[in-house]
């Protein structure tokens, strides 16, 4: 980080900022210096659950050899209505559930859900043992729900009151046996089942135990989710055990965990009561890259390491210029990765930004930070395998082929989205107005790549003679590429735009499932730093 610089270093005032703290007050941060450039808790290797029963052939069955013609008895039996059959099968469904419902296990599930809605620890407890006397068969969700109910330590209640920290210690035992009781009983564990098993370990101060439970999830294959690690990176933190949280931390990133502002923020704390600068430079700027508006929690802790006496003694006096003007480019022009640069007493104050980008501590102003290169390749890479996995695969690869070969395009636009604004039907001449403008905004002067599904090119409006020449003009001009049948061309645009980094325009708001498929880190900034909205309703990204 270098001396002088604002801990907000980017402003766009059509969008929120590029900054650590996007809501003000903002935190400034600079020096008065010169300004410059195990233990496993179980084993489990195996499950001895029984083997499937065999499926049935037709020669299982008995039947009398003589019989060659057999279904000439069977055409005698009258034929039931399809209607009466559906009512049939709907009564039959209906009395299955029914007795589901009624029978031991249903009855227990339906008083443990009661429990685990009012909190009532000792009741499901008692049910439990009940069961167990009576040899109800317990399913995952029993156990599931139980071991909930026992992790929730101080939440639970006792006759409407909460429990004193002497009876949640014996919760959490018997959430341990129970635990342990079903893997005995050869019930298949769920994410969800070792998530609990890891809070009743952190709340008997074992966060070892929460981890080697996190570890155990891939023998069952299962996959960990950021609520898994809690229990163990929360308790490294509070215990101070630096090395092992960042052990967890790479944990999570090796299964793909993105760690949110709790996480990020327990790090960072921990960093800066180890004193390990290193750590606290580089958890800044994940809070940078992934928070970037933080909570006043969040933002105490940075005032007080910028405040501290470590801070000010770290720093380098000396450093290459070059090295950190290149970091800044390949950066997007804020970041540039060279760590603590300068040294001396930083001061950290609370200020407001004013509508040109002006701070009004410091009198310097933000500038607009791009979004790393690097990310963007990766993006980039990111999107084309997911679209692969969705689309045909040899269709999306014959599209990145031809990208290559009549790329890269100055803008991109979204045809089918651009021809229905405010419309009923498809509007080709409301498309080629777009084209029109996006041309003479293009410094080569050249069409953008137009983006259209084969049936808006086969059909309806495009018989029109007029769209017909419009159509063939765009296609030998390399500027039309048609998706095929069965695909979602949103993956198409969105490639284009991301790969070509430049003007998409769209009038997606790109909400839905296929875009929350991308991620929370690197998409919804792209989404942030290039999205602007005109006028007419259209979505533009600028490069």
């Amino acid at each position: 980080m270098l001396r002088g610089s604002s801990l907000a270093p980017s402003f766009n005032r059509n969008s929120p900022l590029f900054s650590f703290f996007v809501q003000m007050p903002l935190l400034s941060v600079f020096r008065n210096s010169s300004l410059a450039f195990h233990r496993p808790l179980l084993h489990y290797h195996s499950y001895l659950f029984a083997k499937p029963v065999r499926d049935i052939q037709a020669y299982d069955l008995p039947m009398d050899r003589r019989a060659h013609l057999c279904c000439s008895a069977l055409s005698t039996t009258p034929k039931v209505h399809e209607s009466s059959a559906l009512a049939m099968d709907k009564v039959s469904n209906k009395s299955k559930r029914k007795a589901r419902q009624e029978s031991p296990e249903g009855v227990l599930k339906l008083k443990l859900d009661m429990c685990s809605k009012h909190g009532d620890v000792v009741q499901a407890l008692h049910l439990y043992d009940e069961a167990r006397t009576n040899g109800v068969q317990l399913n995952q969700h029993h156990y599931s729900v139980l071991l909930y109910l026992c992790s929730s330590g101080s939440s639970v209640k006792l006759n409407g009151n909460v429990v004193d920290a002497n009876a949640s210690s014996l919760y959490y035992k018997r959430g341990f046996e129970i635990f342990q009781q079903m893997i005995i009983d050869k019930v298949a564990p769920s994410e969800a089942t070792f998530t609990n098993a890891a809070r009743l370990a952190l709340a008997l101060e074992d966060p070892e135990m929460a981890f080697d439970l996190v570890k155990q999830m891939k023998g069952f294959n299962i996959l960990p989710k950021l609520r898994s690690y809690g229990p163990a990176l929360f308790g490294f933190c509070s215990k101070g055990m630096a090395d092992r949280a960042y052990e967890v931390d790479a944990h999570m990133a090796e299964s793909g965990v993105m760690p949110e502002e709790p996480e990020l923020s327990a790090l960072l704390k921990l960093s800066a009561d180890v004193k390990r600068a290193d750590k606290v430079y580089d958890t800044l700027h994940r809070l940078r890259a992934i928070i970037r508006q933080v909570t006043d929690s969040t933002l105490g802790i940075i005032e007080d390491w910028f405040n501290s006496e470590d801070a000010s003694k770290i720093g380098e006096e000396n450093w290459d210029t070059s090295k950190v003007r290149k970091g800044i480019l390949m950066g997007g022009g804020g970041w540039h990765g060279q760590g603590w640069l300068g040294s001396g007493q930083w001061r950290a104050v609370r200020t407001q930004i004013d509508e040109k980008g002006g701070c009004h501590s410091c009198g310097e102003k933000l500038v607009c930070i791009d979004i790393d290169p690097r990310e963007t390749e990766n993006f980039a890479t990111s999107l084309s395998n997911l679209a692969c996995q969705r689309e045909v695969r040899t269709d999306f690869v014959r599209f990145q082929e031809w990208l290559q070969q009549h790329g890269p395009f100055d803008a991109v636009v979204d045809g089918a989205n651009l021809g229905l604004v405010n419309q009923r039907t498809f509007s080709f001449y409301q498309l080629n107005s777009v084209v029109g403008k996006l041309r003479e905004m293009s410094p080569s002067k050249r069409l953008p790549l137009i983006i259209l599904h084969k049936r808006r090119v086969t059909g309806g409006p495009a018989t029109n003679p007029k769209n017909k020449m419009l159509l063939e003009f765009w296609k030998k001009s390399g500027a039309l590429y048609t998706t095929p049948a069965g695909s979602n061309d949103d993956w198409y645009w969105l490639y284009a735009a991301v790969t070509c980094n430049c003007l998409l325009v769209t009038n997606d708001e790109m909400r839905d499932h296929l875009f929350q498929l991308l991620g929370t880190s690197f998409f919804p900034r792209w989404k942030e730093k290039h999205q602007k909205t005109t006028h007419s309703g259209l979505f533009m990204t600028i490069p």
